[in-house]
């Protein structure tokens, strides 16, 4: 994975029309956006590219209007946030298809920078539709992805614009390759190397342990996922969450990681109850799992036992809460574990998702050495999965 990837710094954009693919898939409430971070982490390399001379064609898909064109899912908040950032308007560009660009090249005319609506109200962005992806590389002279988030979708404008014009990463997905590449190509001063997964969905995490169980020296295994190992290793969970579909691959990958000799460390502990909507959980040992109750937190001993690994590390990548933070009684493992990795002296790594909310609400994100601003896209790419948005840029 570590290669050097051509800069857009050195290119001439004199006069140049660039279009930057982005990322503003951003949280709305009633047309207003709710976290705008998204767009903040973007701004590096458009203000790059705009002292360098070029005029930008912004362009980023809103949710999923499953192609058609729906008003709800209008980048028009986007293009007010980014007229207030800019002190001057950035156009919102609709119909941009229909008349072959016409409307982008007007606007251009007397707006350095121009936004075109949301994406994926055309059908032929999620199908990777050539003939789109060359209407879309007409309108520019250079292409930008910056869109990290997106990567793992070959959509029209990840995978097909560089086709047709010269294609380069932007500052933000630089730098996403970089922090990912210093885990994936782990050099000895680094390590020990520690992997923190949580979440409740183990088929997600499979594919992850499987890679890093190569490069990682040890995987602590956290959230609902961790019921299916524990069940794996002959457990009674009670009514904990379980996928029996995946019990025999959690078998293989503990059985990998004895043969490798990596650590797969799964809790001791856990809190459990009847129901996530219980107003306190009871602390029991993994083997003493009431039948009709659930876990639904890592346990005090496991918490000890993790935050000690954690504090003997040089290296952290965490993905997934430890339990069901969003509730009170189980939040406990998450938000220690949070701060342990916020404290450490480590080289720390949150791979997107509900990792960062957790951050977010205790006010540790600038603790962290790099936040991913991709969920699915991080996961794939740790994974060790070719992600079409990169391949194209190769």
């Amino acid at each position: 994975m570590n290669k050097e990837w051509k800069k857009i710094e050195d290119v001439d954009l004199e006069g140049k029309i660039v279009f930057v693919r982005v990322d503003y898939n951003v949280p709305l409430d009633d047309d207003k956006i709710v976290d705008p971070t998204r767009i903040e982490r973007s701004l590096q390399t458009l203000d790059l590219l705009i002292n360098k001379g070029a005029k930008l064609i912004l362009a980023s898909h809103m949710g999923r209007p499953q192609g058609e064109k729906n008003p709800a899912l209008s980048l028009k908040p986007v293009a007010e946030y980014l007229t207030r950032y800019a002190n001057e308007e950035v156009p919102l560009i609709c119909d941009y298809i229909e008349d072959s660009g016409a409307g982008v090249k007007e606007a251009l005319k007397d707006h350095r920078v121009v936004i075109l609506e949301n994406l994926r109200f055309y059908p032929g962005e999620k199908k990777g539709d050539i003939e789109f992806a060359k209407t879309l590389a007409s309108f520019a002279d250079i292409y930008v992805n910056d869109a990290f988030g997106t990567c793992h979708r070959a959509h029209a404008s990840m995978s097909g614009i560089p086709k047709y014009i010269p294609g380069y990463p932007g500052l933000l997905l630089r730098n996403e390759i970089e922090n990912f590449s210093r885990l994936l190509d782990i050099k000895d001063e680094d390590r020990p190397f520690i992997c923190l997964l949580g979440g409740a969905k183990v088929a997600d995490k499979i594919p992850i342990i499987n890679h890093l169980l190569e490069c990682a020296d040890v995987i602590m295994i956290g959230g609902g996922m961790a019921f299916t190992f524990l069940k794996a290793q002959g457990m009674e969970v009670g009514a904990s969450l379980v996928n029996d579909y995946f019990v025999d691959e959690c078998n293989y990958l503990i059985d990998k990681a004895m043969r490798r000799g990596i650590d797969l460390v799964l809790p001791m502990d856990v809190v459990v109850a009847r129901g996530v909507s219980s107003p306190e959980g009871i602390n029991v040992e993994v083997d003493k799992i009431p039948p009709d109750m659930m876990g639904l937190d890592i346990g005090e001993q496991t918490q000890e036992v993790y935050i000690n690994i954690l504090q003997n590390s040089r290296s952290i990548f965490w993905n997934g809460p430890m339990g069901v933070f969003e509730e009170e009684p189980f939040k406990n493992g998450t938000v220690k574990i949070a701060k342990a990795i916020a404290e450490s002296d480590s080289f720390t790594v949150i791979g997107g998702g509900d990792s960062v909310v957790v951050v977010n609400e205790l006010g540790l994100a600038d603790k962290f050495d790099h936040i991913s601003t991709g969920g699915g896209a991080s996961l794939e790419l740790i994974s060790g999965v070719n992600l079409p948005g990169l391949a194209a840029l190769s």
